[in-house]
C-alpha cells in the first residue's frame, strides 16, 4: 500500500476548506504557515486541482520595491507556489517531488492584482525525472508582466 503523496493531502484539505464562506482565504494562510517563506508574501489559492494551480497577489507595500512595483522576488516566490501547487496535486499516489530549479523571466513592471496560473501533467515514471513546469503572470489588463519555468524533480517515494 503507497503513502498518499503531499498532493493528495493538499487535495483533500483544498476540498474540505474551498467551498466554504472564507475557506479558499484560510487554506491559503494554511499554507503560508507550513511554508513560511511562501507565506511571506500572502498571496491567495483560488483554484486547485490535480495539474492545475491558480494564485492571486495583491500589489501591496510589503511586496514593493523601490520602483513602486511588485518586487522580483515576490514574483518568483509566486510562480514557484503555483508550479509547486501544479505539480504536487498532480501526482500519483506514492511520489513526491522537489524544486530544482527555477528560470524567471521579467517582462513588465507588476502592479495590482496579479494572477499566477500554471497547468501541467505529471505522468508516472518508474524512476526520479526531471520535468519542466511553465507558469505565467498577468496584470489586470491581461499583459504577461512575468514567466516562469521550474524544474521539478519527480519519482517515486523511495
Amino acid at each position: 500500500m503507497s503513502k498518499r503523496s503531499v498532493g493528495e493531502k493538499m487535495l483533500s484539505t483544498w476540498a474540505a476548506l474551498s467551498p466554504r464562506p472564507g475557506g479558499k482565504w484560510l487554506f491559503s494562510r494554511f499554507l503560508g504557515f507550513m511554508i513560511p517563506y511562501t507565506g511571506s508574501v500572502s498571496s491567495d489559492v483560488v483554484h486547485l486541482e490535480p495539474g492545475h494551480a491558480i494564485v492571486t497577489l495583491k500589489d501591496r507595500r510589503k511586496v514593493r520595491n523601490h520602483l513602486r512595483s511588485v518586487h522580483a522576488i515576490a514574483l518568483a516566490n509566486v510562480a514557484e507556489l503555483s508550479t509547486g501547487l501544479a505539480v504536487l496535486s498532480g501526482m500519483p499516489s506514492g511520489y513526491n517531488g522537489i524544486l530544482i530549479g527555477l528560470d524567471v523571466t521579467y517582462t513588465k513592471k507588476a502592479r495590482g492584482v496579479l494572477t499566477i496560473e500554471c497547468q501541467c501533467t505529471v505522468p508516472a515514471f518508474s524512476e526520479r525525472t526531471e520535468i519542466p513546469v511553465e507558469t505565467r503572470i498577468i496584470d489586470a489588463a491581461g499583459d504577461t508582466v512575468t514567466t516562469a519555468t521550474a524544474r521539478w524533480l519527480i519519482g517515486p517515494q523511495g
